[in-house]
């Protein structure tokens, strides 16, 4: 329930506080004085799309901020989502509009999307107006009007269905896909499967192509190189064909020999001795390695040239999968992956087609299931809006929803929903928004939210211009009925009737001021007595004379014998 509205630069308000009672708050005001400024300004509380139209002239920025007490559980919720506070049941809400265009709303304190901010604020306030009138003659409010009549155990329908609805369309989405890319995908196939099998044909080994440069970069080298091996084997270990000089071993042996002497002579030179042993233990086992190295330098035509064929056959496929065979393998093995995801496809398709049939299935059974409550629905929901219609001076009128079946099935099932109405015995219903006046859509419009309202409603309801068109005993009706939706959730009501003024629990007025430059309108709470004054003026008495009083004091006590006599169940 909302408990107070600032609004600050709306329009032609400067700053004003407006605090609804609990029922049925009106505000009435003469023309123009700016009463729209108030249903704006809830409007942006309740998230809806609004431009720099609204910003004050002159001023830099629009703002409202609400207080809601009462906030049911799954709106607190949705508020801790968006990473607001619900305290002690309390919520606030603020929307600022530049005059730039730009808009941010805040709930609970945290700055929101405007999605979030008509996702939450929907729960907090239903606005009926004009608007809302040229919606209720689409099809679409019509399926939604009628889809409230069919309670809860549709709404769980619906959101049942959805999922499945939309599952279904993802599915169907992907099948799509696969099926259109059939041919892309089979020779995307064609192309990795000769490249698998060109590369098995030659099984490259890992790092086997720099392994092979190396070995015929040796063998071509071969004579160079067993010449430098020679070289160092004589120098090591000598030659007996090589006269000149001492190899290295012969030398160490030598100096083995004579530092083994003086080690026997004097200890210090021992060490020395240990040395020249490991110096020539290892130059033992260098000579060694040569000499088997240049062993190893053997020319060899034959393996040089198959050396280079196959490093022809690795360069094949480099040239195609990889800069050297590492790459080339890797490339085999992504290959073969993907084969398996292709080869797959033709396995998903199948298995897409039987989950589609099955949720086809699932989907047309609950579809049914929907149009059976509506047709459930239809019938009891006319009948009620059509005594609604009666007490309000519309007792021929009749309405009919009618339930046809779709091509295919839609978001929302297989169903078709259009709303038929006549105000005129003996007269056919016809599509409501092609045979209403502005005046009974009016009385339809409220019809369906007094049947619909539900008596644990958080609501806010705000009606602007619910009684344009109609007047005399029929806005007494429709202040009986607003009376009445006030005993089942908080009622707004914007206002140019007495008839409907006068079943107020609470009674604002917009007074606009003027001082030739500027022109500005406050909000002010009545009092009995101005209640009365403001009664008088708007069933058109000059001045607050005794007679335009009396009659003014006639319509209140004539409003509460009306409200006296609802149920109290109502």
């Amino acid at each position: 329930m909302l408990t107070e509205l600032t609004i600050r630069n709306v329009g032609v308000i400067e700053d004003a506080t407006f605090s609804p009672g609990p029922g049925l708050t009106v505000v009435t005001g003469e023309t123009g004085a700016g009463k729209t400024m108030v249903v704006q300004g809830l409007g942006l509380v309740a998230g809806v799309r609004a431009d720099s139209a609204v910003v004050r002239n002159r001023e830099g920025s629009a703002q409202v901020d609400a207080r809601f007490i009462d906030i049911g559980p799954e709106c607190a919720d949705e508020v801790d989502s968006a990473g607001g506070t619900v305290d002690d049941g309390e919520l606030l809400v603020a929307r600022q509009v530049a005059a730039s265009g730009r808009s941010r709303s805040w709930i609970g304190g945290a700055s929101v999307t405007q999605a979030v901010a008509v996702r939450i604020g929907s729960d907090l306030v239903t606005i009926h107006g004009q608007a809302d009138q040229v919606r209720l003659s689409t099809a679409e409010r019509q399926r939604q009007v009628l889809d409230r009549a069919a309670g809860p155990q549709m709404a769980a329908a619906l959101d049942a269905y959805r999922a499945l609805y939309d599952q279904r369309k993802a599915l169907v989405q992907e099948l799509d896909d696969l099926t259109r890319s059939a041919q892309e995908r089979a020779r995307e196939a064609d192309m990795l499967a000769f490249g698998v099998a060109e590369i098995a044909k030659i099984a490259p080994e890992e790092g086997e192509d720099q392994a092979l440069r190396d070995e015929a970069r040796r063998l071509q080298d071969a004579d160079d190189l067993r010449s430098h091996a020679l070289t160092a084997v004589v120098a090591l270990a000598g030659d007996d064909m090589d006269a000149d000089g001492l190899p290295v071993l012969t030398l160490l042996s030598q100096v083995r020999r004579a530092l083994g002497h003086a080690a026997q002579q004097d200890t210090q030179a021992q060490a020395l001795a240990v040395q020249a042993d490991e110096a020539s233990a290892l130059v033992t086992d260098l000579a060694g390695q040569v000499s088997s190295y240049l062993a190893d330098l053997v020319a060899d035509p034959i393996r040089l040239e198959w050396i280079e064929t196959r490093l022809a056959e690795l360069s094949s496929l480099t040239r195609k999968y990889g800069p050297d065979a590492t790459a080339v393998r890797e490339w085999a093995v992504q290959a073969q992956n993907r084969l398996a995801q292709l080869e797959g496809s033709d396995s998903r398709i199948s298995e897409l087609a039987e989950r589609i049939e099955s949720l086809t299935g699932e989907v047309t059974d609950l579809a049914a299931s929907m149009t059976r409550m509506r047709a459930d629905a239809a019938t009891r929901f006319a009948a009620q809006v059509a005594q609604e219609l009666g007490a309000l001076a519309m007792p021929h009128a009749r309405v009919e929803f009618l339930v046809t079946p779709l091509a295919d099935l839609g978001p929302w099932g297989g169903d078709a929903v259009a709303l038929m109405f006549t105000a005129n015995p003996g007269s056919e219903p016809a599509p409501l928004g092609k045979v209403a006046s502005g005046g009974e859509l009016s009385r339809v419009r409220l019809a369906i939210e007094v049947v619909l309202a539900d008596s644990s409603s958080r609501q806010t309801f705000v009606f602007d211009e619910v009684d344009a068109g109609i007047g005399g005993a029929v806005g007494l009706q429709v202040g009986l009925r607003l009376a009445r939706l006030a005993q089942r959730g908080q009622v707004i009501v914007v206002t140019h009737l007495a008839q409907v003024a006068a079943f107020a629990d609470t009674h604002y007025v917009v007074s606009k001021t003027d001082d030739g430059q500027v022109t500005a309108s406050g909000l002010a709470l009545l009092t009995p007595g101005t209640r009365l004054a403001e009664l008088a003026r708007m069933m058109g008495g000059l001045g607050q004379s005794a007679s335009s009083s009396a009659h003014a004091q006639e319509l209140l006590d004539q409003a509460q014998t009306m409200i006296r006599g609802l149920p109290s169940s109502a």
